[in-house]
């Protein structure tokens, strides 16, 4: 019972804008007093910093960096002119270049919000001057972002990694195929837009174009050449793989475009200063809620109980498909991951879901949950860049978000998809 009264303390608090790591902190506190007493008060501290200090959570503040390096210098430009010259040609032009320019970003920075604060600015204008609904502009930017945490890198999947104890590079593999699904239905979704309101062609296909274009970008083409590569080949692991991205983005940004100044790289060391500190609150904070969890055997307690009610894995899974949905509409990803996967792990393991297969379906329930109200958090960044009402970017949304379900559909009920790669390349 204390459990549950934890877990929806947590959500109140979150409902009435207290920060999420401060209401973790403050559940996992008031429940150790609860049950405890003032004796395990100086666990506290201890048990925070543990938390923070796993090796494969370095990996996440360099992943941000490295994206607000590339944010901070010329690199999302380069690609996305690249991505221009690539599918000028095709009608909704600038919507593919969205699209696409979405998918390579993806391969970098790991992080939706990211995605949305590099390339929002840029292509939402650009497709406004075109004559493009400003609801379906922010709408296609706001969701194609979020494929940012399904390609790999993902920082929600190292964090799931960490909870749940699975590898990251396993994940990773994992992740490229219900990633490119979903990708490219949104270009095969646009494109039906495109065709339905005769939305204009950019340019005529031009070799020529293309291969100045390429030229250009080369350089941060080979970014996620060198990072997937490095990690998927074995030579460096994934939190390696996040200090080389760095390095490659500083390389770049610094020495092949010169585009990036003292005072550039002075910003983008800020803004990963600033987020790295929200997510790792949050991971120090789930720390001793997992602590308080683990002494009171609440993820036990409710994965008999669930097995009790269904031992078919069909079942579970459509179950825990609903639950992260819900949760994805109230919490941020990283919150969710952190507060949800410890408790039901025992279930996953208990009913035989392979954890990597569990994993991805996680993290495309929490990209949708990044385009569904209230939280929403790239959807709501998106709306502030675009300067459009979140109700009808919603509205305009849903066919996007139809794709993304349909993805975790197929995810879900075959396995084949997430495990294909992972079981010929590791297993």
């Amino acid at each position: 019972m204390t459990g549950f009264l934890v877990f929806i303390g947590v959500i109140l608090l979150c409902l009435i804008n207290v920060p999420i790591a401060v209401a973790l902190g403050i559940a996992a506190v008031s429940a150790m007093l609860a049950t405890q007493g003032v004796a395990s008060l100086p666990n506290v501290p201890l048990t925070l910093y543990q938390g923070a200090t796993s090796f494969p959570l370095i990996a996440i503040p360099l992943f941000i960096l490295a994206g607000a390096i590339m944010n901070s210098s010329g690199i999302t430009q380069k690609l996305m002119d690249f991505c221009s010259a690539l599918v000028g040609w095709m009608k909704g032009a600038l919507a593919q270049v969205n699209v696409i320019t979405s998918m390579f970003f993806a391969e970098i920075s790991g992080s939706a919000v990211a995605d949305v604060a590099a390339t929002g600015p840029i292509i939402i204008p650009a497709m406004k001057k075109r004559g493009y609904p400003g609801p379906f502009t922010a709408a296609v930017t706001s969701s194609t972002a979020s494929l940012a945490i399904i390609i790999p890198p993902s920082i929600p999947m190292i964090l799931y990694a960490v909870m749940a104890g699975a590898s990251v590079v396993q994940l990773f593999v994992a992740g490229i195929v219900p990633g490119l699904i979903a990708g490219f239905t949104m270009m095969g979704l646009c494109h039906w837009y495109a065709v339905k309101h005769n939305w204009p062609v950019e340019e005529i296909f031009q070799w020529g174009k293309l291969w100045r274009a390429f030229v250009d970008a080369w350089a941060a083409l080979t970014l996620p050449i060198i990072i997937l590569g490095g990690i998927f080949g074995g030579i460096v692991t994934a939190t390696e793989g996040a200090a080389l991205a760095v390095v490659a983005a500083l390389f770049v940004g610094g020495v092949i475009y010169r585009d990036l100044s003292w005072e550039r790289l002075r910003v983008a060391i800020v803004e990963g200063s600033v987020q790295t500190a929200s997510v790792m609150l949050l991971v120090a904070a789930s720390a001793l809620l997992g602590l308080y969890l683990t002494e009171a055997q609440l993820p036990q307690t409710i994965a008999q109980r669930m097995i009790s009610f269904t031992t078919e894995k069909w079942a579970v899974l459509l179950i825990l498909n609903f639950f992260f949905l819900f949760i994805g509409m109230f919490l941020h990803s990283a919150a969710a991951i952190i507060l949800v996967v410890p408790i039901v792990m025992p279930l996953v393991q208990q009913v035989g879901i392979d954890p990597v297969h569990f994993g991805v379906i996680v993290t495309l329930n929490l990209a949708i949950g990044q385009q569904t109200p209230p939280v929403a958090s790239v959807l709501m960044l998106t709306c502030s860049i675009a300067k459009e009402s979140v109700w009808d970017v919603t509205k305009a949304n849903i066919p996007f978000i139809a794709v993304l379900l349909a993805t975790l559909l197929l995810v879900t009920y075959v396995p084949v998809v997430t495990l294909g790669l992972v079981d010929y390349f590791y297993r």
